[in-house]
């Protein structure tokens, strides 16, 4: 069996689909890469110290310059969903209960429609006010330079998680990923810790749970999987829904 025929019947066999996506993902909807080679950060200047909790501290209003300059946040908004999630929102329309833990911020798999989806690294769509709470959406905070309340004028923090600062709902992710029947790990090199941990924990705790991997090319973590597809997410989930339709 082909490995796209063999990803094809593991999907129809599994009723709970835990999926962990990267860079990968985004990059088909024509985001930047922010760790490879050319990517973001490698143009960027100590970027782990100017997207860091302490520097928002520090200096928020050049945190913002910074921060806006280094993910095109004016561009943000008009980026749309790809192949690879909407096959993952057309797993749900099957029938499938699908999971989605990702390690993107730009807000796509919601955009997509999914239902469950666990932002892992935050959101680039949103900033919150740390004195009262109010959040506001990209449109507001892209209007002005330095991005402030309009209740209390208090500079906002975006949603994303800062260099420092603690992933949210990993506990969950790690959990829901050993109760699925299926782990689908999707653009991604998992090189970055918490969350390159997953497939490790999930073969500790649910043996039985197999897990796929899709990349354009080979990662450190390649033998945790038991079936790895070595190309693009959309020519790939095209071709096994092509599959998974005429059954």
């Amino acid at each position: 069996m082909n490995p796209i025929e063999q990803f094809g019947q593991w999907i129809r066999e599994a009723n709970t689909i835990a999926v962990l996506t990267g860079a990968g993902m985004s990059t088909e909807s024509g985001i930047p890469d922010f760790r490879s080679e050319n990517g973001i950060y490698a143009q960027e200047e100590r970027v782990e110290y100017y997207l860091s909790e302490h520097y928002y501290q520090k200096n928020p209003v050049d945190f913002w310059r910074r921060f806006k300059r280094m993910f095109s946040l004016k561009l943000m908004g008009d980026f749309a969903p790809n192949a690879g999630h909407r096959f993952l929102r057309w797993l749900e329309d099957i029938g499938k209960t699908v999971v989605i833990l990702t390690q993107n911020i730009d807000g796509l798999h919601t955009k997509a429609g999914n239902t469950n989806v666990i932002e892992l690294h935050g959101t680039l769509q949103t900033a919150t006010c740390l004195s009262c709470g109010k959040t506001y959406d990209l449109a507001f905070v892209n209007r002005t330079d330095v991005p402030c309340c309009g209740e209390c004028g208090t500079i906002l923090k975006p949603d994303v998680v800062l260099f420092g600062g603690l992933v949210p709902h990993i506990e969950e992710a790690f959990a829901r990923a050993a109760e699925s029947d299926l782990l689908l790990a999707m653009g991604t090199s998992l090189e970055v810790a918490p969350v390159n941990q997953i497939p490790f924990y999930v073969a500790a705790e649910s043996p039985a749970t197999r897990k796929v991997l899709i990349n354009k090319t080979a990662t450190r973590m390649d033998g945790m999987f038991d079936l790895i597809i070595y190309g693009g997410i959309g020519e790939t989930v095209a071709a096994v829904r092509e599959r998974l339709e005429q059954k």
